[in-house]
């Protein structure tokens, strides 16, 4: 390796310089740095003389920015909002038709309406965001509660399914209605009783079908009744058939609406052949002309 000499005064001869390199290198480096430091404080120093709101400029641009996506993020809650409402719209009218209990004032209420951003205030922009933040929990709870309603509605209609089958809904047999439900002179004691069905005038032999769905709880004889048969339909109403010829079915069968079920007759207490037909809720009789259904054809029940 090259070695590198100095003469020295003192010494009066020419003397070795030790590790050169390695001073060599180490003051290149040196130099360099301070150059570096000298150039970029220049730059520094000259930019903010050129360029003194560069800073302000690229604040504003991160500002507008952001405004920017605040105003899509309010746009989205807007259009979500409106959805929401739309959601609890539909929410109230499957409540009325699967008999719900409602409460208007949970429905057709919107949220409050954004008022845009005019200015670059950072008290004004912290508190649009506080609202954004508010409305948007607002929605959240909402589209819980739309959820909770919608298991309701579902279970409800699922219910309903069951008693609309379930329910007394056509005619049990063909012929004329001629003794109507409620108080009236009877025909053979000559005395004034609650008559608690309606008598249908048919041919003894007239095949009778069961008006809906449900369990039969009795069949036999019932004094004055003669040969009855009574189906539990569920949800407390209750039918009973009296003075028939035969049943066709047993106690604890289950039943379908349009299933024959008997026979009509002229058994019991009775001045002719017809079907006495009752409709009871809990026990109580109802008129059985409000569960018969004009529109609604018997054999369109019937099972072939």
């Amino acid at each position: 390796m090259k070695k590198f000499y100095y003469f020295s005064k003192s010494k009066l001869k020419f003397v070795e310089v030790e590790n050169f390199y390695k001073k060599f290198l180490f003051l290149v480096t040196f130099v360099s740095v301070v150059i570096s430091f000298f150039i970029f404080g220049t730059y520094l120093v000259v930019n903010e003389y050129i360029n003194p709101d560069s800073e302000i400029r690229k604040l504003k641009k991160d500002n507008a920015l952001l405004r920017s996506r605040l105003e899509t993020m309010t746009e989205k809650y807007v259009e979500l909002d409106k959805r929401v409402k739309e959601l609890k719209d539909l929410s109230y009218s499957l409540r009325l038709t699967a008999n719900l209990d409602v409460d208007s004032s949970q429905f057709g209420t919107g949220g409050a309406a954004f008022t845009p951003l005019t200015t670059n205030n950072p008290v004004t922009i912290s508190n649009f965001v506080k609202n954004i933040d508010n409305l948007i929990d607002k929605v959240e709870n909402d589209v819980v509660s739309e959820r909770k309603n919608y298991n309701e509605i579902v279970r409800k209609l699922k219910e309903n399914e069951v008693l609309f089958a379930s329910m007394p809904a056509i005619k049990p047999c063909e012929g004329t209605i001629a003794d109507d439900f409620g108080l009236r002179l009877h025909p053979i004691l000559k005395v004034r009783r609650m008559h608690n069905g309606v008598d249908i005038i048919t041919d003894v032999g007239t095949k009778v079908y069961a008006p809906g769905d449900g369990i039969v709880t009795f069949a036999g004889r019932r004094g004055s009744y003669g040969l009855t048969l009574e189906i539990d339909h569920g949800f407390g109403y209750k039918t009973v058939y009296a003075h028939l010829k035969q049943t066709k079915v047993r106690k604890g069968q289950k039943v379908k609406r349009g299933d024959l079920i008997a026979l009509s007759g002229n058994s019991g207490l009775s001045t002719g052949p017809h079907l006495h037909y009752e409709v009871r809720h809990n026990d109580i009789p109802l008129n059985p002309l409000n569960f018969i259904y004009e529109d609604v054809d018997l054999f369109e029940f019937v099972k072939k």
